[in-house]
């Protein structure tokens, strides 16, 4: 299954971990992997927009997807650059288009992401107006076999924890992988990915390993797919964004269990569940066995 990844993490990575020295309960010497996070200034043309905490892969994808989705980049806009300079911690998206959004910059909203992740006011006015496709199908086969997919691939949460991931898949296939310390990262790489190779969004399914959140509907709902589907829980206006929008929410997916709370007409019960593999304990997230 894994074959099917155009994109996915390398753990190994230089520079996304590193090994550090400390003592455990019993207070006997352990060596164990932290992820490392650095600051991203991003600026779109001239206009400095953001600063973001990221682990600092894809930095241009991370840039693109974070301006789609925060409606500072348009459908028929002109990437004609992206510079990044490692040494300042910048990143800098430049397009035909002239731009100006400081008034824009001024409506901030902080969202319940971690590493404090941010919306401005407008984005809600797009949010309302988007229709997502209803022949969209999520059949149960698919999602057992994704959920084992992607719990099972190599990623640096598996190495060194305290990260999110996130997945955009198609059918039983998972696409591109991406992770971050803050999921809000891992969703705007995907949506950077996805602008940069004009990659249609209708027949995708969106995989978080994070809750389901306002933020996280407003994301996927901004990225016009149609499926989100989480293996942690739900906060109530995230249920209630889901329904006004006509997407389908789906968590708690964690082997052969999940729960639907919104958009169910979309899903196709083709597989026993009684058949579908349990969890692999050493996938097994922060809260799994949290009873919910």
């Amino acid at each position: 299954m894994t074959d099917s990844y155009i994109l996915r993490p390398d753990p190994l990575a230089t520079g996304l971990s590193t090994e550090v020295d400390g003592i455990d309960q019993d207070g006997n010497p352990v060596t164990t992997k932290v992820v490392h996070e650095k600051a991203l200034t991003l600026f779109l043309n001239s206009q400095e927009v953001v600063t973001m905490m990221t682990i600092g892969d894809h930095p241009d994808l991370l840039a693109v997807g974070y301006l789609k989705n925060q409606n500072m980049l348009r459908d028929d806009d002109v990437i004609t650059g992206i510079d990044y300079d490692d040494d300042l911690e910048v990143v800098v998206v430049r397009t035909e288009r002239e731009t100006n959004y400081e008034e824009k910059l001024k409506k901030k909203v902080r969202t319940s992401g971690c590493a404090q992740g941010t919306i401005f006011g407008d984005v809600m006015d797009s949010f309302e107006e988007i229709e997502l496709p209803a022949s969209a199908e999520l059949k149960t086969s698919w999602l057992y076999a994704l959920t084992k997919a992607i719990n099972t691939t190599p990623s640096l949460y598996l190495e060194a924890g305290a990260i999110h991931g996130c997945v955009l898949c198609q059918g039983d296939k998972p696409l591109v992988y991406m992770e971050d310390v803050g999921r809000h990262n891992a969703v705007d790489k995907i949506a950077g990915w996805m602008t940069l190779n004009n990659v249609s969004p209708d027949d995708k399914i969106f995989y978080t390993t994070g809750r389901l959140t306002s933020e996280m509907v407003i994301k996927t709902v901004m990225m016009g797919i149609p499926i989100l589907v989480s293996r942690s829980g739900f906060t109530a206006w995230g249920v209630e964004l889901a329904r006004q929008a006509g997407l389908t929410l789906i968590g708690r997916a964690r082997g052969k269990r999940f729960v639907a709370l919104a958009g169910q007409e979309r899903i196709t019960y083709d597989m026993d569940p009684g058949t579908a593999d349990e969890e692999p304990e050493r996938a097994r997230r922060k809260g799994s066995f949290a009873a919910e």
